[in-house]
């Protein structure tokens, strides 16, 4: 059976992090993620993950200044780049967070690829000694314009030139949905690859639901499960209204 994660930089946003971790304990899902954290103590996100029984699996880097999406790709930025991954991933260790994703922000050309990899080199090798796994995400240009990573290819090409072990693909079915469409194609070609899963509906990244979605995600969960993926499915999307309101699907899922 499918278990869920809930990506708390999109859910229950109202709420302070710890808060949101208890929220997401009550409305049934298996464990959380987010985005930024590094506002609050680790040992706040602790006793909230402690209390819950759920676990953290993921959060980012810092995107950078106002506007940016993320160092890594910026040529003359390496050294806040590492600096910004340093923080993420000494924070997740204190938390137990099984993965780190290095936003790598909008940069075109070869200096961009080249800041790139050696960023993802560094924080492969910083990860490693705690056990921690960095993920890269495709992200579609709609959304994010000049995103260096931005295609299933070319991710494919950065594992292969980083060449570590702890280096994975965050599959966000909604950015690849809008990338490249085909996601039974893409997930079969990249799940060796994927570290973690992520959904909302196309195009509206609201939630999963079929109904007048691009995204049959009945069809799309029982691919993802034939393939044998046994990590988590995180939930990051918009919520319609409120989140409790537009959690029937997470229901209709888990039963």
């Amino acid at each position: 059976m499918l278990q869920f994660s809930a990506n708390l930089g999109f859910l229950w946003k109202e709420l302070d992090l710890p808060d949101a971790i208890r929220a997401a304990k009550r409305a049934g899902f298996d464990a959380v993620e987010c985005h930024w954290p590094f506002e609050y103590s680790s040992s706040s996100i602790n006793h909230a993950l402690s209390e819950t029984g759920l676990s953290m699996l993921s959060l980012n880097t810092v995107a950078g200044n106002i506007g940016e999406t993320g160092l890594a790709a910026l040529p003359g930025r390496e050294v806040e780049a590492k600096q910004a991954i340093d923080q993420a991933i000494k924070y997740a260790g204190s938390i137990n967070t099984q993965y780190v994703h290095v936003m790598a922000g909008a940069a075109e050309g070869g200096d961009a690829r080249a800041s790139y990899l050696d960023n993802l080199s560094y924080a492969c090798e910083v990860a490693k000694a705690l056990a921690i796994s960095v993920l890269i995400e495709p992200i579609n240009r709609h959304d994010m314009p000049g995103y260096f990573m931005h295609s299933a290819e070319q991710a494919l090409q950065t594992l292969q030139a980083v060449d570590a072990n702890n280096l994975k693909i965050m599959f966000d079915c909604y950015h690849m949905q809008r990338i490249h469409g085909d996601l039974n194609h893409w997930l079969e070609t990249m799940m060796p690859h994927i570290g973690h899963i992520q959904v909302a509906s196309v195009p509206e990244r609201a939630e999963p639901i079929t109904n007048g979605d691009e995204l049959n995600y009945t069809e799309l969960f029982a691919t993802i499960e034939r393939l044998g993926y046994t990590g988590m499915i995180g939930a990051e999307y918009k919520p319609t209204t409120t989140t409790e309101a537009g959690l029937g699907w997470l229901q209709n899922y888990k039963m």
